[in-house]
């Protein structure tokens, strides 16, 4: 068994593999450890990349996770396949300090009762450096310090990706972790409800070596939406909040869409409506398979599949919201209550099912 396990999270970064362990090799020599490389079934060839180097190497291995996608995820397997101790998270862009490894380990090994190392760049001696451009470091601090007044963390890098966890306190918490997204530490020190001793150490962020950043718009939107999880305690998911959130966009595409079409339908409002209620479907078909279900997207035919099978949840879904809503009216006659549970109850339905039929889990 070794002392302790480093996972580190790939998605096409084939480049950065072996240039990665080597820097690892040269900071954890003398100790005991192995590297647990978790890709996301990448087309740039990383897991073959890994495969590889374990052939030179017993301390490495990989996990290739097919039809999975997302850091939080990955990060979770990876610590789970362990038997060490100690688990660290490190990116495989070498943006973050593998120097400060060791110092983490010593601090873990030293106090008992510390669960968490995290590498900070907010405190002294630790900086951005350039691994932000001007516009993602503003959006990483606003991100912090909203992280930090909404979830109460006193950590001073809650959004880090890199940090050293002790195994025992992570089984504490791991039933309760979110496995969309990027953010996975907020989650983790949410989910610990303050019981947690941190311990934080600078370290500067580098600039990436090879291959093209994670960060987009549907990585923000989950980051937003694991806040909404955590402050409803858990109620619902991120998956979940993020299919609300593009159902709401629908109402908008529908409007314009009705407006649109009066100006050609005059006094047709029904055949209005109708197209409205079809392009709104159409574009919250396109925006889950980017956004709410990016891990599992559909692509090539499966996308003309998929698109049929909405079309049936939705209708489905319009015919229990009408339902629901009725029944709830004739118990009490308030009709805005009553459309609201509708509503709630339709998206329940189209939650699930499209989640059951039409972006299944392979």
């Amino acid at each position: 068994m070794y002392d302790l396990s480093v996972v580190i999270p790939t998605f096409n970064e084939k480049d950065n593999v072996r240039p990665l362990f080597d820097l690892l090799r040269a900071a954890l020599d003398g100790r005991s450890w192995e590297a647990i490389f978790v890709d996301d079934d990448s087309p740039d060839g990383t897991a073959e990349e890994v495969r590889s180097l374990a052939l030179e190497f017993d301390n490495v291995r990989v996990i290739q996770r097919i039809g999975r996608r997302g850091l939080a995820g990955a990060c979770i397997e990876g610590i789970l396949s362990s038997t060490s101790p100690f688990c660290a998270v490190i990116d495989a862009d070498l943006q973050h300090d593998e120097t400060r490894l060791a110092p983490m380990l010593d601090a873990l090994q030293g106090d008992g009762e510390l669960d968490i190392v995290i590498g900070s760049r907010n405190v002294d001696g630790g900086s951005s450096g350039d691994g932000l451009s001007r516009i993602r470091r503003c959006g990483s601090d606003r991100a912090t310090a909203l992280t930090r007044r909404m979830l109460n963390i006193t950590a001073s890098d809650p959004i880090s990706g890199f940090f050293m966890v002790r195994r025992l306190s992570f089984n504490e918490v791991v039933t309760s972790l979110q496995g969309e997204g990027f953010k996975i530490l907020a989650d983790m020190l949410a989910a610990s409800a303050g019981r947690w001793k941190t311990h934080e150490i600078p370290y500067t962020f580098r600039s990436r070596h090879a291959g093209d950043s994670k960060m987009d718009s549907a990585v923000a939107l989950e980051f937003v939406s694991l806040l909404v999880v955590r402050k409803t305690g858990g109620l619902v998911s991120t998956r979940f909040v993020l299919f609300c959130a593009v159902g709401f966009t629908g109402i908008f595409v529908q409007l314009l869409s009705v407006k649109i079409a009066l100006v050609f339908l005059i006094d047709q409002f029904a055949l209005a409506q109708a197209f409205g209620v079809f392009v709104a479907i159409n574009s919250n078909f396109l925006l889950n398979n980017l956004i709410t279900y990016r891990d599992r997207a559909l692509r090539g035919r499966a996308i003309w599949r998929g698109l049929l099978s909405f079309y049936a949840v939705c209708a489905l879904g319009a015919v229990m919201n009408v339902g629901v809503a009725n029944s709830f009216f004739a118990t009490l006659p308030f009709w805005a209550l009553a459309s609201i549970v509708g509503a709630i109850a339709g998206a329940l339905w189209n939650f699930i099912a499209s989640s059951l039929f039409t972006w299944r889990t392979r």
